[in-house]
């Protein structure tokens, strides 16, 4: 029997398990990982928003993360919501000493508008990028992070997804330093079932780097299962739906 990569999700709880830990745990799971968990934060949410946050103590995650390295061991990492700049200064610190992929969602917005990244929070992201083999910002996170200009001027690889900009056709661009961009194109799925794409599409790359896949191969395929997960869609919630995760094979 082969053994699955293990998959560390750094990230917060979503309560009605569409993002955060839980979509991170069916993708995982779906994909041949071995899931494990770091809780950084626990949030009461649904479809339509979050309506309370409370992040855990930093001492607590970095004690989670040590506790799965040490015991089962770590072939990759995504990480998703930190919840404050001291768990983000934790989490960074374990990572560095690490040596394995990381995949970094720099999660500021939830897909229902809550926002759940400070400003101190936002600043601590350079050290995580520094260290991510991956980040992946969508459009308001890349702005936010001061755009194309500044990531490339910081030296890191990153995913500028384009599932927030207008048009029919969605495109994904990796940016490697000194290699040419990567492109992918494809027609928009059009639903209101996307609450947690950007938790799934992360936590697929790393799944994918875990198993020894290039970071093209990884991002094309965890970019494919995000689109089947879309148009799987259980049809559940009032608001922004939860994907189908478990209707992909």
């Amino acid at each position: 029997m082969t053994t699955p990569p293990r998959i560390l999700s750094i990230a917060g709880s979503d309560s009605s398990g569409g993002a955060g830990i839980q979509a991170d745990i069916k993708t995982i799971t779906m994909l041949g990982g071995y899931a494990m968990t770091a809780i950084t934060a626990i949030t009461a949410q649904n479809t339509c928003g979050v309506t309370d946050v409370v992040a855990l103590s930093p001492e607590m995650v970095g004690a989670q993360i040590d506790a799965c390295v040490s015991d089962i061991g770590v072939d990759a990492v995504k990480i998703g919501m930190l919840g404050s700049a001291e768990i983000a200064h934790v989490v960074a610190a374990r990572l560095e000493e690490l040596g394995v992929p990381v995949v970094f969602d720099p999660v500021m917005v939830a897909t229902s508008g809550s926002v759940l990244a400070d400003a101190a929070t936002i600043a601590a992201f350079s050290r995580l990028m520094a260290c991510a083999a991956l980040t992946t910002p969508n459009v308001p996170e890349l702005e936010a992070l001061g755009g194309d200009a500044a990531l490339e001027a910081l030296g890191v690889a990153y995913l500028a997804k384009g599932g927030d900009a207008e048009g029919d056709v969605v495109e994904d661009r990796l940016m490697v330093p000194g290699e040419a961009p990567v492109i992918w194109r494809a027609p928009r799925i059009v639903t209101r079932h996307t609450h947690g794409t950007g938790c799934t599409l992360s936590s697929a790359i790393a799944t994918g780097l875990g198993q020894g896949l290039s970071l093209p191969e990884a991002v094309e395929g965890a970019r494919e299962f995000v689109r089947r997960a879309l148009s799987a869609a259980p049809g559940l919630g009032a608001g922004h739906g939860p994907m189908g995760h478990q209707a992909v094979r």
